[in-house]
Parts: structure tokens; sequence; C-alpha cells
């Protein structure tokens, strides 16, 4: 399943979207999805400046597992000259990237392309210039066959970046004023496990050594860079950074609860009671902290 979109920031570290991808309503989630995504713009745009840096004008820009298109169209304003397509397994999804692209103003360059990953990309009309693929392929069981055949739809000359791994996202302090102090990295851990069980439990899964310079080369490309970029919202901070933190959180709550002890789940509780002077809907020190790495890689034959 290739579900994976841009507001799915956190992900294993920020609990985000299930992958039960049968029980999502992508409808439903995409309001979310698009403000989380919003929320990391600053974040985007440095990262496309830096690809912007390193490629030549590209023809066709791919956006492997789009969502609702944020992304795709940072990318349609980072290459002007460019024909961007959003591919994405959700049509709801892909329904709030044409229109965002409509409203500015690049809807005559834009497409969309629906289905999974990476079969679907066999659809391209052109081989693509530059494949952007964010947090989609660890969605994907066997990420080294979805590499090369990322890699097969590059044209030559061609760029793929691929953005994964990075730091788990924070919004608290260490010691938040209750319960134990360190409930950030105790989340971490919980969330690791689970994502190690939602990568096994994928279709056709195979485990494998996450260091992405060494799988794209194994797809025939080139490595040509890694970057981490930084998204730094300090506190006190935005109404939009506070419901991107209770959303996470949410999630977290939803997805580990049974493995939590007694008094992180109540410190959780805490932290999301709207009522709460102490929850992430009104404490001060709140912030966003999130690191995300982008790596690239050239076809050269």
């Amino acid at each position: 399943m290739a579900h994976n979109h841009h507001g799915d920031h956190g992900d294993h570290h920020a609990g985000h979207h299930h992958h039960d991808h049968a029980d999502i309503d992508w409808g439903e989630m995409a309001p979310l999805l698009e403000a989380q995504a919003e929320l990391f713009t600053p974040l985007y745009e440095h990262a496309m400046a830096w690809l912007a840096k390193r490629q030549t004008e590209p023809g066709l820009v791919v956006d492997a597992g789009s969502g609702p298109g944020v992304v795709a169209c940072l990318l349609a304003d980072t290459f002007p000259g460019a024909r961007i397509v959003a591919v994405d397994g959700s049509e709801p999804l892909l329904e709030r990237a044409r229109a965002r692209a409509e409203r500015l103003g690049v809807a005559d360059r834009f497409g969309t392309l629906a289905g999974e990953l990476p079969e679907i990309l066999d659809d391209l009309d052109y081989p693509a210039d530059l494949l952007w693929a964010s947090r989609s392929l660890h969605h994907l069981g066997d990420q080294r066959a979805a590499l090369a055949a990322f890699a097969d739809r590059l044209a030559y000359g061609g760029t793929l970046a691929l953005q994964e791994g990075g730091l788990p996202t924070r919004f608290l302090p260490r010691d938040i004023g209750f319960g134990r102090p360190g409930l950030h990295a105790r989340l971490d851990a919980l969330e690791a496990e689970w994502f190690a069980q939602m990568r096994a439990d994928l279709p056709r899964s195979v485990a494998e050594t996450e260091d992405w310079p060494a799988l794209m080369t194994a797809a025939g490309l080139r490595p040509s860079g890694t970057r981490t970029f930084l998204l730094d919202l300090p506190a006190p901070t935005t109404d939009r950074a506070r419901a991107y933190a209770a959303a996470v959180l949410t999630r977290i709550r939803e997805g580990v609860a049974e493995r939590l002890d007694a008094d992180d789940r109540a410190t959780l509780d805490r932290l999301l009671d709207p009522e709460d002077k102490a929850s992430v809907h009104h404490r001060p020190d709140l912030f966003v902290l999130a690191a995300q790495t982008v790596y690239t890689a050239v076809r050269t034959r």
C-alpha cells in the first residue's frame, strides 16, 4: 500500500495514521493531513531550495505518495517550467491536490495519477526528471524492489529524492511539571516497536538495513547527496502547531495505549484535555522541533 502522505510527518515517531489502510477514510483525514503538511512548509521549502540548486530544470516532476498535494504544489512553485504529477492511492486526497493547484494557479501543468505504488508509476507517459518520495517507501513491503521500480521510472540523468528517517518530533520539555520526566523518550521506544510491527505486517514484507544510499546504489542509481532539514517552531507557538501536537499525541495514545504504563497514560490524558491548563492546548512551553532527512541519487545508466 502506498498511502503515505506528506501530512504523515512524525510517522512512526509521531504515530501518524495507522497503517491498516482499509479502515481509513482518507476524505475525512484530508483536512488534518493538509494542515500538517502546511505546518511543515518551511522545512519543505528548504528541501526544495536544496534540490533546485542541484538540479537542472526538470521537464517532469513526480510526487510519489503525494497526499493532498501541499508538497506537489511547492514542487510546482520551485520548478516553474516543469509538469507536476501527484501520485497517490487515494482519490479524495488527489481531488484536494487538484483543487489546491487550481487555487495556486498551477493547474495547467499539474496532473494526478491514482493507484498503488510502485506499480502505478508504469502509467506515467514519460520518465521523470525528478521523483520525490516522502515517507511513502516504508509503507511498501519490499523496499528494495520499490526503489528499483522508482529508479526504472527516472529519465537518464534524473534524480530520485527520498525522504526517510530523521529524528522523532518533539513538542515538550523533558520535565513537564507532572508525571515522570522523559515521556517523549518512552513514547519513542513504543512507537519504534509499533513501526517494526507495521513493517512486518505489510504484504511481501522484507527486512532491510535502512542504508538508503546503499539501497539506491543497488537500484542502479548514483547517490548524490544527503541533507537533514529542520522545522523549528519555538514556544510560544501557534494554534496550528498546538493542533498538530494534539493530533500526533492523540494518535500515539490510540496506537500504543495498551503498552503505556498507567502513569504515562494519565500524563497523556492530561496533556490532551482541552479543559486542563497544563494541556498542549494551553501550555506556554509547547514547541515543534522536527528533523527530516532527504537522500538524493541520480540515474546514470
